[in-house]
């Protein structure tokens, strides 16, 4: 039994199988590292075992030669993982393989896939080339050739938004399906929000604290009340000893971050290189309107005017948002569950030939 599903690239339907799968999917970013990518992945494996399916993860954590991201020792990569990364595949044997990140676990998998002719998937997560750019000043077309050859061997690569579509298209992208992101509304609501300290309003940003979010554009803003940056990364010492008054929290998770986020009364989203923005939907879901300024991910996240303000004038969207209805804002994140995103994610699957 088969059903047929709409929703990726150029309106091509592609087949879901009812079966259950054993479905494995190899990422260079995964926990104990929090990232957008993860968080995305965690979610889908999860609503994907609902389902009855099998999942396997294969992160760096499962490998012992692992070094830090030049630039972000944070994150570890896992190097000269090939023969470990094969022998964990052949003795989990997946139906489906699925490979997540440009990194060099992508390109191990890469290279077991193509060696033994599987069929294979990939995702366009972030704006790779331009982060890269920015950490290194390597020019971004240089990196879309790595891009393009790395996805070039996909029989199909996600993506989450219809512009990200377009732009990738034009750069030459082939075989691209739709994959849009949902949203814990259980753990991110409402309730029970921190008393955070700080004068009132509270502009919150939430996320990775990194070159390529463009915090600082939040951060120098003349705006009233309290600013808070609820995360870390690279970039925290520099933004946290150059603006004092800004109250930098480190990470914080599940319930704890949600509570931190719901006591916010305006969400800011300075970044522009993101492709979709998943923490602007669970601070929507916290009930917290979202400021931002425009790129292709506030563009397709943001309602203009419902559950945030997107505007060339920072400062404003963030006054602008303070306007907004904040039992809206929670209507609007109900609409994003993972069901829906964990159901395009399996039918843009390819099975392996002996799965078929």
């Amino acid at each position: 039994m088969e059903t047929a599903l709409p929703g990726t690239a150029k309106g091509r339907n592609v087949i879901l199988c009812n079966s259950t799968m054993k479905i494995a999917i190899v990422t260079d970013a995964w926990f104990p590292h929090v990232s957008g990518v993860a968080t995305t992945i965690k979610a889908t494996k999860d609503e994907l075992e609902k389902m009855g399916h099998t999942v396997l993860v294969i992160g760096p954590a499962d490998f012992d030669f692992r070094v830090p991201l030049p630039t972000y020792s944070e994150i570890k990569l896992a190097l000269f993982a090939d023969s470990k990364l094969a022998k964990m595949l052949d003795g989990f044997r997946p139906d489906a393989i699925h490979i997540s990140v440009e990194g060099p676990l992508g390109m191990a998998a890469r290279g077991y896939c193509n060696k033994r002719k599987l069929p294979y998937t990939t995702a366009y997560h972030t704006m790779f080339p331009e982060y890269v750019n920015l950490r290194t000043g390597i020019p971004v077309s240089w990196i879309y050739v790595f891009a393009r050859w790395f996805h070039s061997g996909a029989v199909r690569t996600m993506v989450a938004t219809p512009p990200l579509m377009e732009t990738l298209t034009k750069r030459g992208f082939k075989n691209l399906a739709f994959w849009n992101r949902g949203v814990d509304t259980t753990i991110f609501n409402t309730e029970d929000p921190l008393p955070l300290p700080g004068t009132k309003p509270i502009f919150m940003y939430m996320g990775r604290v990194a070159v390529e979010k463009n915090i600082e554009a939040f951060l120098k803003l003349d705006l009233p009340g309290t600013k808070y940056i609820v995360g870390d990364g690279p970039a925290r010492k520099a933004l946290e000893s150059k603006y004092p008054e800004v109250t930098f929290t480190g990470y914080k998770f599940g319930r704890e971050l949600a509570r931190h986020v719901a006591a916010a009364d305006v969400f800011v989203f300075p970044s522009l290189t993101d492709t979709l923005g998943l923490v602007m939907l669970e601070g929507n879901a916290c009930g917290v309107p979202v400021a931002a300024l425009p790129s292709e991910a506030t563009n397709t996240v943001v309602k203009q005017g419902v559950n945030g303000v997107v505007s060339a004038d920072l400062k404003q969207a963030c006054l602008d948002a303070l306007k907004l209805d904040r039992a809206k804002v929670r209507e609007y994140a109900l609409e994003f569950g993972w069901k829906k995103p964990t159901e395009l994610f399996l039918a843009n699957l390819e099975a392996s030939p002996e799965a078929k």
